[in-house]
């Protein structure tokens, strides 16, 4: 059985072009003698996309490479999606996140759109 944690992932303004949103690479892994420490990986449960404007925005999100945008690699709301004015969106899943993958993504206009994440985090 899986003995996975919350994650207390703090929400931010998108920005208007491809930017690393959410990675769970260690780059240090140390443990007591005689253990091996392993990489963590992170299971999406729920995004919600908030729309803090007056006009409508548009957001693209994507799960590859650090700061990718590639065609291919889209995410929740693959061909992106169109939040009204003081509205928000929701996505629902369980999507496993390993230290190589990124959740990339941006907004239309910067700083109009604020991404709050649920996830839980768990050792392989």
């Amino acid at each position: 059985m899986a003995a996975n944690k919350i994650l207390n992932i703090q929400p931010s303004a998108l920005a208007a072009a491809a930017a690393n949103i959410l990675n769970c690479n260690v780059t240090a892994v140390t443990g007591p003698v005689g253990m091996t420490m392993t990489q963590p990986y992170l299971i999406l449960k729920h995004i919600r996309l908030t729309n803090n404007d007056t006009a409508a925005h548009t957001v693209k999100l994507f799960k590859g490479a650090t700061g990718a945008s590639a065609v291919g690699t889209e995410f929740a709301y693959a061909g992106g999606v169109s939040i009204p004015a003081a509205q928000y969106v929701d996505w629902y899943g369980q999507t496993r996140f390993d230290a190589a993958d990124f959740l990339t993504g941006f907004a239309d206009v910067a700083s109009k759109v604020t991404i709050n994440i649920d996830a839980e985090i768990g050792v392989s």
